[in-house]
């Protein structure tokens, strides 16, 4: 009897002894579940958010593509008021400056018509006549033109009279009539024109050497004219009849520096070859 109870409570030590691991590893995993619950839980949790951001970052996106729709569509149609607003602009512009011209043109014919009023109450004082010259005075009166006879002509019926001299070969008519336009309205917008033209006549008429000072006149006097490429290329070819060649060569050259898109540059091109070849 003595012999059993020390056997049965050895038996007894080392069953609890086994039981102990077992019990510890149930206990582990029992953590280890509950670890896992907790890690699902809050995967799921991270997912909603995930879920949440999305739909507000789709949101977010849908009103960033209206309000970018929105300021396109601003944009553009500021852009067509701008750009009908610049049409007006160029519009009036034009307007004003066609009334600007027509002030010009008014301006110089009151001014046309107050000379020619003063020249007729001028030619109205009474002048004493010998009885015994009348006859003579009488005539010769009558045979001079009246002083103010363009006096109060317009500046463009002064100016198409002398073209049309011109046109129809008067040249020392056509002189007159421009030099009495450049003397009559020097302010004229045509005046850069009408000094060409002077040009123009003494070349037509073969004084090349006045033809040289009409196109000097009118690079002196108008430099920034759209006249100035013919008036030296013109130049340059009366320079050349006179067989001034290095001068012309100067002249022909300026045109095709600075004025190379014109069709006088071309013509002081060919011009200028010509020169090149009468060199031996």
């Amino acid at each position: 009897m003595k012999i059993r109870i020390p056997l049965v409570l050895a038996v007894a030590t080392i069953l609890a002894a086994g039981a102990t691991p077992v019990a510890a590893a149930d206990k582990e995993q029992r953590q280890m579940m509950a670890d896992l619950r907790i890690l699902q839980e809050q995967s799921q949790q991270i997912q909603n958010l995930l879920n949440a951001l999305n739909e507000s970052l789709k949101a977010v996106n849908a009103r960033i593509d209206e309000q970018t729709g929105a300021t396109r569509k601003a944009l553009a149609d500021q852009k067509l008021v701008i750009d009908a607003l610049t049409n007006d602009v160029r519009i009036v512009r034009e307007k004003v400056d066609d009334n600007n011209v027509r002030v010009g043109s008014l301006t110089q014919e009151l001014d046309a018509l107050r000379q020619s009023v003063t020249a007729l109450s001028a030619s109205r004082t009474p002048i004493e006549v010998d009885p015994a010259g009348a006859g003579a005075d009488a005539s010769a009166a009558a045979a001079a033109p009246p002083a103010a006879a363009a006096v109060g002509a317009s500046p463009q019926r002064l100016f198409d009279g002398a073209r049309a001299d011109y046109w129809a070969g008067q040249y020392d008519l056509a002189v007159v009539g421009f030099e009495s336009y450049l003397k009559t309205f020097p302010q004229s917008p045509q005046a850069d024109e009408a000094q060409l033209y002077v040009g123009h006549s003494h070349m037509q008429a073969g004084k090349y050497e006045k033809a040289i000072e009409g196109y000097d006149a009118a690079i002196r006097s108008y430099p920034k004219s759209k006249v100035l490429p013919e008036a030296y290329l013109k130049k340059g070819i009366a320079l050349k009849t006179l067989k001034e060649n290095d001068k012309a060569r100067e002249a022909f050259e300026y045109v095709m520096k600075n004025y190379p898109d014109t069709t006088e540059a071309t013509m002081a091109q060919q011009q200028q070859q010509q020169l090149l070849a009468r060199k031996p």
